[in-house]
């Protein structure tokens, strides 16, 4: 962006902006079509109401220490209706559109994008398939699903700008426009105003003949994302007037074509902005504080908003049913993959949202889990699956999600649905190992709350001293990730809001029907495909502390980073069949020890 215009995106940190900055946004705007923007009436300064005092630092929100983190959302050129708190500092954090293609009959990849719907418009420019993934899971009618995913367009590449009008119903100007610069692909800038940006086409196919063969597939749907998330630091605070009734989104690559948001002002709402887990272990320890190997113990999580509220009573959760389809109130959040597909790094894995708990440890034997997690059982009678054992693993982990498994996933495979409907207890229980090493273990809650606008992670960790009083630690190979992860993008704001990576590898144990669970297999797919990732990637040092902990070879740590090897690996090894982690289940096994004792450019 030049001249005036960029004059108004260096003085957004400004709270009043001048009016001739938004003058000057209008004529930038009108550059791109003459119908870019429609000249706003200007308002006279309004006097601001008391913001709302919230808990939480500065860096946690955006630069505002007051302003809540505001999540916009498109669907098919129509924006998602906007509820807010009247009078309430807000922060653009995370924008999502999509525009998407059903029913096509033929395989053409992502064209009929370029030919309907609001993408329409956009530069295709460059367009080429990057990737494909099949689904592990059999559809119900026997048919397959697989995912084709599509970078490199210039629309996805270039710079683009987005500005957000707040406006009332006559389309007059309530307040300063909010100039967002979403950056380029192919790195990272400090003027980015999001730390994450993701823009991609994918095609699904829905009724292939397996896993491997689509051929005669005749049902398909194109789709195209784009996906900011995470404010920089320093994120312009705003507050929406009363006669604000919508925003208006205007996107500078689909020149002269602005989506409207419907914005609907609460003025006394139940709950407050924020959230908080607590986890209270409700079987006591003994007398030194430690639990004794084989120990059952129970906890209990509570769940408050940024003003300490209870999300819920004492001893139950909601519903399945409560959650998805509406009537929870609070905004707690639960798995919801089955009606929004999710794909880690292409497609929405943050509005997956999932609720689960995990223990794992010994602190001191942490380490990735590789052994697979059967579909059955999450299927069966027990609420908790033991997912790592000292023996089989090095390291002992447990996990429950909410509701537990044989409800949730359960709920999927029953006609009736009735897992969806059944109550859901704040409590749950783990068993610790009859052989448990003597150490620190680690309880987690992780979960997301969306209420009001505001679209945010959480997590809590706590620790048990298991046969010993004296905490161990954790050894991680890795780090630090602060070197990239700054400025917005701390992993106490990415992902589940927990920057404990020791805290990480229960949960992200492979599964069954998503075998790209483990950590080092989405650490390596995602920075490997990111440009925006400034390290080279063959460095593994960038990363990695420590020769020995990149020789452990297997296909899943190999093929996560990797897009291709050599032919001799091929015949000996198999075609690559997966994108995440080279093959099927056998990909987590060490491929030797005897190869692959060093790599090249790893600077380790």
């Amino acid at each position: 962006m030049r001249g005036e215009g960029a004059l108004c995106v260096r003085s957004r940190g400004f709270v009043r902006w001048r009016a001739a900055c938004v003058a000057a946004l209008v004529s930038w705007a009108g550059g791109y079509g003459a119908q870019a923007v429609a000249a706003p009436v200007v308002p006279q300064a309004q006097t601001q109401p008391e913001p709302q005092v919230l808990e939480g630092s500065e860096s946690e929100r955006g630069g505002s220490a007051n302003a809540v983190a505001l999540a916009l959302e498109v669907e098919n050129g129509e924006g998602v209706l906007l509820k807010v708190k009247t009078g309430q500092p807000f922060f653009i954090n995370q924008i999502d559109l999509r525009a998407a293609v059903t029913g096509v009959t033929q395989d053409e990849g992502v064209s009929g994008l370029r030919r309907q719907g609001d993408f329409a418009a956009l530069n295709w420019q460059g367009i080429k398939q990057v990737d494909q993934e099949p689904v592990p899971l059999a559809n119900g009618d026997g048919t397959f699903t697989r995912r084709r995913f599509y970078r490199e367009a210039k629309w996805m590449d270039d710079t683009s700008i987005i500005t957000v009008w707040p406006m009332d119903a006559r389309n007059r100007l309530t307040g300063q426009p909010i100039v967002l610069n979403i950056g380029r692909n192919d790195q990272r800038r400090p003027s980015d105003d999001f730390f994450i940006r993701r823009l991609r086409a994918i095609q699904t196919t829905h009724d292939c003949r397996t896993l491997t063969d689509c051929t005669g597939a005749r049902n398909f749907t194109e789709e195209a994302l784009v996906e900011l998330r995470n404010a920089r630091t320093g994120a312009t605070p705003f507050t929406l007037s009363r006669d604000t009734t919508q925003l208006k989104l205007y996107w500078s690559a689909r020149p002269g074509l602005p989506y409207t948001i419907p914005v609907v002002q609460v003025d006394k709402p139940t709950y407050g902005y924020g959230v908080s887990v607590d986890i209270k272990a409700l079987t006591p320890p003994r007398f030194n504080g430690t639990y004794a190997a084989g120990s059952q113990i129970t906890f209990q999580l509570t769940l408050k908003d940024g003003n300490g509220k209870r999300l819920h009573p004492v001893g139950s959760l909601p519903t399945y049913n409560e959650v998805i389809f509406g009537t929870n109130e609070p905004g707690i959040q639960y798995y919801r993959a089955f009606f929004d597909a999710t794909t880690t790094y292409y497609r929405r894995k943050h509005r997956e949202r999932m609720m689960m708990t995990q223990l794992i440890g010994p602190a001191q034997k942490i380490q990735p889990v590789r052994s697979i997690v059967e579909l059955e059982e999450f299927l069966g009678p027990q609420d908790v699956q033991t997912v790592a054992t000292l023996d089989r693993d090095g390291v002992y982990s447990q996990f429950q999600t909410f509701p537990p498994a044989n409800d949730l996933f359960g709920g999927a495979f029953d006609p009736t649905h009735a897992g969806w409907a059944a109550p859901v207890s704040d409590t749950w229980t783990y068993t610790l190992p009859a052989n448990a090493t003597p150490g620190s273990y680690l309880v987690t809650v992780k979960g997301r709350r969306v209420y009001l606008g505001e679209d945010i992670p959480y997590s809590r960790t706590i620790t048990l001293q298991v046969d010993t009083p004296k905490p161990t630690q954790a050894t991680l190979t890795t780090g630090p990730c602060t070197s990239c992860h700054s400025e917005g993008g701390e992993l106490a704001r990415l992902l589940h809001a927990s920057d404990n990576r020791a805290a990480c590898a229960g949960c992200h144990a492979p599964l069954g029907f998503e075998l790209e669970g483990p950590i080092f297999v989405r650490t390596h797919f995602i920075h490997g495909r990111s440009d925006r990732f400034d390290a080279p990637k063959q460095q593994c040092n960038s990363c990695h502390l420590t020769a020995e902990s990149i020789q452990r070879t297997s296909k899943a740590a190999c093929l996560s980073c990797h897009k291709s090897y050599p032919d001799s690996h091929v015949k000996q090894f198999g075609p690559i069949e997966s994108m995440y982690v080279g093959g099927g289940r056998e990909s987590f096994q060490q491929c030797t020890g005897s190869c692959h004792k060093t790599h090249p450019g790893s600077r380790l």
